[in-house]
């Protein structure tokens, strides 16, 4: 199954079912994409809702070089423990939405991510059972603000601006989502990065053990794998795509400051 949080018509905030077998195309920005939204006993066409972004974390805890081709393309290695860094809730932008550029900054790239949504309060747990806390993946964007990322050791204002985490469009089941399983992401049409869950350097059952050793995860918190080789920069007016295999097509915009 894959849920998906919307707002209705009527500007209820609803949390459905997208009935889509494929997952190729749910959540396109143009309301075109097959299948449709069920809520109770009413089902709804992409297009005459406000996709929501499918949880809401109170945190997302993101990992750095976890793809050894990423590492390499910034002239850098694969640490020996997973590197972490947090975005905050604010950080969190919706499918369909336009992110702003942040004035006077000269880059920020896109970077596709498979995030882990978590299912319940966790804490220590062990890598054998870690998939028992994961209620499912969904597509991220780590957009990076490498202006001010260079400049600092904490990343706040390189990760953790406003609308720095565009999130969605659905949480899929795990069963839904191929060790595999494909990661591609479109720059206004354009394959920019397209690589596989299956090279990640720490898997999921790793990073969930590591994460729970030092902080407590919470129901909607979302684990951002890494981001694969192929990092670019952004520009108004480009259109983002992040297609999971499994989990369906993130969309979204970039507008000027």
């Amino acid at each position: 199954m894959k849920r998906v949080r919307f707002r209705d018509p009527s500007g209820a905030v609803r949390t459905g079912e997208w009935l889509d077998d494929d997952g190729g195309t749910a959540g396109d920005a143009a309301g075109t994409a097959e299948g449709q939204l069920r809520f109770a006993d009413r089902t709804y066409d992409p297009g005459e809702v406000t996709l929501l972004p499918p949880c809401e974390p109170s945190k997302i805890v993101c990992i750095g070089r976890n793809y050894a081709a990423h590492a390499e393309e910034l002239d850098d290695e694969v640490p020996d423990r997973p590197l972490l860094f947090l975005k905050p809730p604010n950080a969190v932008a919706p499918p369909r939405s336009d992110v702003p550029l942040l004035p006077g900054i000269e880059r920020m790239d896109y970077e596709a991510e498979l995030g882990v949504v978590v299912g319940e309060q966790c804490r220590n747990v062990d890598e054998a059972d870690a998939m028992d806390v994961v209620d499912g993946f969904t597509c991220l964007v780590d957009l990076s603000n490498r202006d001010d990322q260079r400049q600092e050791q904490n990343w706040v204002r390189g990760k953790a601006f406003d609308g720095a985490a565009p999130l969605g469009p659905v949480v899929a089941d795990p069963d839904h989502v191929p060790a595999d399983a494909s990661i591609r992401l479109r720059q206004n049409g354009e394959v920019k990065q397209d690589s596989s869950r299956s090279r990640l350097f720490f898997d999921v059952p790793e990073l969930v053990a590591e994460i729970t050793r030092y902080l407590t995860l919470e129901p909607g918190d979302v684990i951002a794998t890494g981001t694969p080789e192929g990092v670019g920069p952004v520009a108004p007016g480009d259109d983002i795509e992040v297609e999971i295999e499994g989990v369906g097509t993130l969309r979204h915009g970039i507008s000027a400051p």
